[in-house]
């Protein structure tokens, strides 16, 4: 798995259709979510592109303190179903959290996580914060990594 980290504006027109497919793949109709996931914040982020053999198969999206939380934060956290199984998401959130280090000069940083990754995020060092809500009809915790 190869890692690239790139601003909007640096995104080709391929790796922009790549990233949203994937996206909708996965949150739209694997999770049976509907959302409006071009939300307009894709701009201000950051683009982690994990990919495979010329392929986009993990992304998540990055935004520095204040943008989406206080402090910088990761989201869109998606693996493509047959990849999962090689462990790539922890890869992904390896790379993303460095990638705010490097970007941000940071290291607390914010997610928004589906509930059912909570053990995912502690093993990264991410601790609850607060109760359950409803994100999308989908139950999600805050949790912080400091």
């Amino acid at each position: 798995m190869n890692f690239t980290i790139k601003k909007f504006q640096e995104l080709t027109t391929s790796e922009l259709y790549e990233l949203l497919q994937l996206r909708s793949e996965v949150f739209v109709i694997e999770q049976d979510c509907v959302y409006q996931d071009l939300d307009g914040k894709d701009v201000k982020a950051l683009h982690v592109l994990g990919e495979k053999e010329g392929k986009i198969v993990a992304y998540t999206r990055l935004f520095n303190s204040g943008e989406y939380f206080d402090t910088p934060s990761i989201g869109r956290v998606v693996v493509k179903e047959s990849e999962r199984k090689y462990g790539y998401g922890h890869d992904l959130i390896k790379a993303s959290i460095k990638a705010i280090v490097d970007s941000y000069s940071e290291t607390t940083i914010t997610i928004s996580a589906q509930t059912y990754l909570q053990k995912f995020y502690e093993s990264h060092g991410f601790k609850q914060v607060g109760e359950e809500y409803l994100e999308d009809g989908i139950p999600h915790i805050r949790m912080i990594k400091k």
